[in-house]
C-alpha cells in the first residue's frame, strides 16, 4: 500500500527507537518520553503507511517485514539530519553569512559605508543588508539583526549598549566661512535645513527656534544631499562629532555671544541594538563589533574578531 502522506520525523525517529529497544518502554526511556506518547505515535505511523510494522508479544515488539525494509530508509534520514546539523554549526561557528543591519541615514552614509571594504577584508563571508532610513525596525519580529538607534531602546530580550554621546557643530567649505567671517547672529548665514519629515530633530528644531529669518537655500532630509551642499558651498551644516572631521568642512566662526549659546547645542547619541538570541552568533558579533568601532570612533583603524 502506498503511504497516505508524509510522516514527520519526530514519528520516524521513535521508529528507530523501537527498531533499537524492541519495547515501547525502552523506546520512551531512550527519548524521554512516555511509553503512551511512544504507543500513540506509532499507531498514527503505521496509519500514515497504511499498515502495521510490528507485531505485539509478550515480550514487547516484533518487527515485522516491512519495519525491516523501512530500517535502512529511516537511518538514512538519520544521517542526514545530523550532517545537516553538523554543518549548520560548523557554517554558525564562522562568521559568515549576511547581517541586516538598519542605520539612520547620516551614519550610513557618512560613516558606515565607506568603512565596509575594510570589514570585507577581514571577514569576506560577510554580507551586510544596509537598510539607510529613519524608520525603527522592529528587532523582535526580525525585520533587522542590528540597528544603530538615536534613541534608547527597551525590551528583555534585546541587547543595547551605549556608543555615542556628543555634541553638534555649526561648519560649511572654508570659502565660505571665510566670506561670512565672524556671525554676530544666527540669521547671518544661509543654512542648509531639513525636510519637514524630520522637522522634529532636536538640531531642526534649534534651527528653527534660533535662525528663524535666517536664508535655507536647501531643505532636504537626504543626507548625502547635505553633505554635497554645504562642502560646495550652499550653506552651514549642523555635523554631529566626531563626524564633523571625517569632511573638508571647517568650523564656523562665533562672536563670544553666539559661543556661548553654542554650548546650549542639542546633544546626539547613538545605541547598538541587537536581539539577544543573536548577539553570540558569530557573523553578528564581527558585525556588531564593526560598529561599535567605526560609529563610535569613525577615524580609528579597524581590528575586530569575531566574540
Amino acid at each position: 500500500m502506498q503511504p497516505r502522506e508524509t510522516p514527520p520525523w519526530d514519528d520516524v525517529r521513535i521508529f528507530l527507537a523501537l527498531m533499537r529497544e524492541g519495547t515501547l518502554g525502552g523506546a520512551a526511556r531512550r527519548l524521554a518520553i512516555d511509553a503512551s506518547t511512544v504507543s500513540r505515535r506509532l499507531a498514527a505511523l503505521e496509519q500514515r503507511l497504511g499498515g502495521a510494522l510490528f507485531e505485539r508479544t509478550r515480550e514487547g515488539l516484533a518487527a515485522g517485514a516491512r519495519a525491516e525494509q523501512l530500517l535502512p530508509a529511516a537511518e538514512e534520514m538519520e544521517a542526514g539530519l545530523l550532517h545537516f546539523t553538523r554543518g549548520a554549526a560548523e557554517i554558525e561557528a564562522r562568521p559568515e553569512g549576511t547581517v541586516r543591519v538598519t542605520v539612520p541615514p547620516g551614519i550610513a552614509d557618512l560613516v558606515i559605508a565607506p568603512r565596509l571594504a575594510e570589514l570585507r577584508r577581514l571577514h569576506p563571508g560577510i554580507q551586510v543588508v544596509l537598510d539607510a532610513s529613519v524608520r525603527v525596525a522592529n528587532l523582535t519580529r526580525q525585520e533587522a539583526d542590528i540597528a544603530v538607534r538615536t534613541v534608547p531602546s527597551q525590551g528583555a530580550q534585546l541587547v543595547t549598549q551605549k556608543l555615542l554621546a556628543t555634541r553638534w557643530v555649526l561648519g560649511g567649505s572654508p570659502a565660505l566661512v571665510k566670506e561670512l567671517g565672524r556671525l554676530r547672529s544666527w540669521d547671518d548665514a544661509p543654512y542648509i535645513d531639513w525636510g519637514d519629515d524630520l522637522a522634529h530633530l532636536p538640531a531642526a528644531r534649534w534651527l528653527q527656534k534660533r535662525a528663524p529669518k535666517a536664508l535655507r537655500p536647501l531643505r532636504t532630509s537626504h543626507f548625502g544631499s547635505q553633505l554635497a551642499a554645504a562642502e560646495a558651498g550652499l550653506g552651514l551644516l549642523l555635523l554631529v562629532e566626531p563626524y564633523f572631521a571625517l569632511r573638508p568642512l571647517v568650523r564656523a566662526r562665533l562672536s563670544p555671544a553666539l559661543a556661548r549659546e553654542s554650548e546650549a547645542w542639542p546633544e546626539e547619541h547613538a545605541w547598538l541594538v541587537t536581539h539577544r538570541a543573536l548577539r553570540s552568533i558569530p557573523r553578528v558579533a564581527v558585525v556588531w563589533d564593526f560598529l561599535r568601532r567605526v560609529v563610535a570612533l569613525p577615524a580609528q583603524p579597524l581590528r575586530i574578531t569575531a566574540t
